[in-house]
């Protein structure tokens, strides 16, 4: 075992010669399992080793369901304001400035419509980076938008969620959100055009409470947390202890508030089955 021993004592290397480890080369997942990042890109970010669905953002599943990673992003520039000037440990408005820069997002939801397996479809999909996927009067409008462009163009309509809830900054206006992409959701429903709900890891807070559980079909990816409030704070409110998996989408899918647990390798084929079933269309080949 010579070959683990120093031949030579006291070699020191200065400081311009060392080498960084590259960032971004290794992931590793709440279980301890490591995987190269090419590997795990390959994978839909899932990782092979013990099937953790790593947290992922548009950019993600945007190449994960369109054709080639072709699409057209719809109102791509709205940005949010500061209307009420609101300050906790720092001013709204900074905190947006430095999401922006930080995440390279306008804001917490991106739209955009493609076609994904030959056919037209709309997706918003929020990005959890940018404050913690929070909806605020931006995120609501453009979900609206994209359920307007669904509604006039007669096209299948999916939401991706990633979310902590309602945005506090905004306070009332982030809630008005609720009832407006409710609304949108009747309208859609109405005319008879797909929807499918995605809930992912998390998905809380104001969003379960509207859009995420409106889906003709809801859907999530394995052991994504949903809920409304926090485990704590229901358990607190109810004063029982919780089980173990409570508010996972298993245990969800268990109590018949999900119709489907969908890995992400299956997401795509999955999505465009329900479309067609739905639709009462020929199945697409897989």
């Amino acid at each position: 075992m010579a070959w683990f021993k120093r031949k030579e004592k006291g070699i020191q290397t200065a400081t311009e010669e060392k080498k960084d480890t590259p960032v971004g080369l290794w992931y590793k997942s709440p279980t301890g399992k490591i995987v190269e990042a090419d590997e795990l890109a390959k994978n839909f970010y899932v990782s092979p080793e013990d099937d953790y669905h790593v947290r992922i953002g548009s950019k993600e599943y945007f190449s994960i369901l369109f054709d080639d990673n072709k699409f057209k992003e719809l109102d791509p520039n709205l940005e949010s304001k500061d209307p009420l000037s609101f300050i906790d440990t720092k001013k709204y408005s900074d905190r947006l400035k430095q999401a922006q820069e930080k995440t390279k997002l306008k804001d917490a939801v991106r739209t955009a419509v493609g076609k994904s397996k030959g056919k037209n479809l709309v997706i918003a999909c929020m990005d959890f980076s940018f404050i913690g996927g929070s909806m605020g009067s931006v995120v609501g409008e453009k979900i609206a938008r994209a359920i307007d462009y669904s509604i006039k163009k007669k096209i299948p309509f999916m939401m991706i969620s990633k979310s902590g809830g309602a945005r506090m900054m905004e306070a009332a206006l982030s809630l008005m959100q609720l009832a407006k992409t409710s609304a949108k959701l009747a309208q859609l429903s109405e005319l008879g055009i797909p929807y499918i709900s995605l809930c992912t890891d998390p998905t809380t807070g104001g969003t379960t409470a509207s859009y995420a559980m409106l889906g003709d079909i809801n859907i999530a990816e394995p052991g994504a947390l949903i809920g409304f409030a926090g485990p704590r704070v229901v358990k607190e409110a109810t004063g029982k202890d919780l089980p173990e998996d409570f508010q996972t989408s298993e245990f969800l899918l268990e109590h018949g508030f999900l119709d489907f647990i969908v890995h992400r390798r299956d997401l795509k084929n999955k999505v465009n089955l329900y479309i067609d079933l739905i639709q009462n269309q020929a199945v697409r080949a897989s």
